[in-house]
């Protein structure tokens, strides 16, 4: 199936409009991200009919109120809307917190003429502090009279979610499913707090790996009809190879948020699960295309991240089960005396087999290879080998880690299991960043 690059994000399927306003809900001159001015921060996302709905949330035991709201409105099938903002992350603000939460659809209902149950929400920002609902409520109005279907209102949209995040993250494709064109759009934010987690119903699986899936939020849209188990099949597929095999601080957020809208304008027969839950063609079809949408956004993600300056992919193989795999490569990749090697491009392996070694992957040390290539690369510069350092030069190995992106291949030779993470390194530019900013004590929370 061909899949093609097209422009609109989230506003290029039929049926959808999009628009993101400024309402001031940080409050400019109020600490660190108030510096930014007049940045949109409050997103509106609008089908102009019934649409099937998925999602996936943070399995942090502590989580928003826009989490809790969702959960049980996306189990219901169907939504019209979503409202977002920035700026605040309306988490850990107990039972008002909820009652703001469920206010801001009442308010987005009310403006759009939608019932607030067919709305769902969602918020990123600093923890701990209540929401300025006059300025919440102003912005609502603000976006729903601005709403439209160009890319320049995708694009404001896609600015006013942001929070340290630099530049926007904006996809759409295109395929054609058996007589019908398809799209898909997508927006994401998630540059801090990166280390993935979610689940279909917020709850912690019991397989990590395969089930799970910071702060992280992703909005997609879809002109193609599909049934709400289908539609949820196809978005759990697609985080768990995107937006779950990703860190770039090892801190699972309380917002984590991927939402994947689906109103049928296309007008394709219904795509659906068959017996035993078995998919389609046509159905695996939508999934590769929304798979490929969320892999690029979450890539752009880990590479906005903040301070980041080099991007690794650990691939771990040869683990006794993917679960073991998975272990490995998360040890690794979230170790801070590793990101920082890779910051100053150290190829130093023996940071990388003492994050093994604590893992709760088995390990033996006489079977571990340790090894670098270029991105996607086959040619592979082993710098440990049988658990022994190879006759490769230093230089070779510091040429091999000086690129801004690079492989870090681990085998241990003790299964066939396997994973793979793209991770970041650890900068003083992340350190800088992230210390506190206390100038203005009355803004802070968490």
């Amino acid at each position: 199936m061909k899949i093609k690059s097209i422009k609109g994000s989230v506003v290029a399927p039929m049926g959808f409009s999009a628009e993101g306003v400024f309402c001031n809900i940080k409050r400019i001159g109020t600490g660190k991200g108030s510096s930014k001015g007049p940045k949109p921060d409050l997103a509106l996302i609008v089908s102009d009919r019934p649409a099937s709905i998925a999602g996936m949330f943070t399995t942090n035991q502590v989580c928003a109120a826009p989490v809790k709201v969702c959960l049980s409105r996306v189990a219901r099938g169907t939504a019209r809307a979503v409202v977002v903002n920035s700026g605040n992350a309306n988490a850990c603000t107990g039972r008002q917190g909820l009652l703001d939460a469920r206010e801001m659809t009442r308010l987005a209902g009310a403006r759009l003429k939608i019932p607030s149950g067919q709305i769902l929400v969602a918020s990123t920002g600093r923890i701990g502090v209540p929401l300025p609902m006059a300025q919440v409520q102003a912005g609502i109005q603000s976006a729903a009279a601005g709403l439209g279907a160009t890319p320049d209102h995708a694009g404001r949209a896609a600015h006013a979610i942001m929070t340290s995040d630099t530049r926007r993250k904006e996809v759409a494709l295109e395929c054609v499913l058996g007589r019908h064109r398809i799209r898909i759009g997508g927006i994401c934010k998630g540059a801090g707090m990166i280390h993935p987690g979610m689940s279909p119903s917020g709850r912690r699986p019991v397989s990590l790996p395969r089930e799970l899936h910071a702060t992280m939020l992703g909005f997609l849209t879809t002109d193609a009809a599909v049934e709400p188990d289908a539609l949820q099949w196809v978005l759990t597929e697609a985080v768990a190879t995107s937006f779950n095999r990703i860190t770039v601080d090892g801190d699972m957020s309380t917002n984590d948020t991927v939402l994947l809208l689906a109103n049928g304008a296309a007008g394709n027969t219904a795509l659906r699960l068959g017996r035993g839950g078995r998919p389609s063609r046509e159905l695996l079809q939508f999934q590769e295309a929304v798979q490929q949408a969320c892999a690029l956004l979450a890539r752009w993600m880990v590479e906005d991240g903040e301070g980041v300056h080099r991007v690794v992919t650990v691939r771990v193989e040869g683990a006794r089960n993917t679960a073991e795999a998975d272990a490995a490569a998360r040890a690794v990749s979230n170790s801070a005396l590793v990101k920082t090697s890779w910051h100053g491009g150290d190829p130093n392996w023996g940071r990388i087999i003492d994050a093994l070694g604590y893992s709760s992957a088995r390990v033996v040390e006489r079977k571990v290879d340790i090894g670098y290539s270029a991105r996607d690369g086959r040619k592979i510069l082993w710098s440990l080998k049988g658990g022994q350092p190879t006759r490769v030069s230093f230089a070779a190995l510091c040429r091999a880690v000086a690129r801004p992106t690079f492989d870090l291949h681990i085998r241990l030779n003790l299964g066939r299991g396997r994973a793979a993470l793209q991770a970041a390194d650890l900068t003083e530019a992340y350190v800088d960043f992230n210390k506190g900013d206390i100038s203005d004590p009355a803004s802070m929370g968490g």
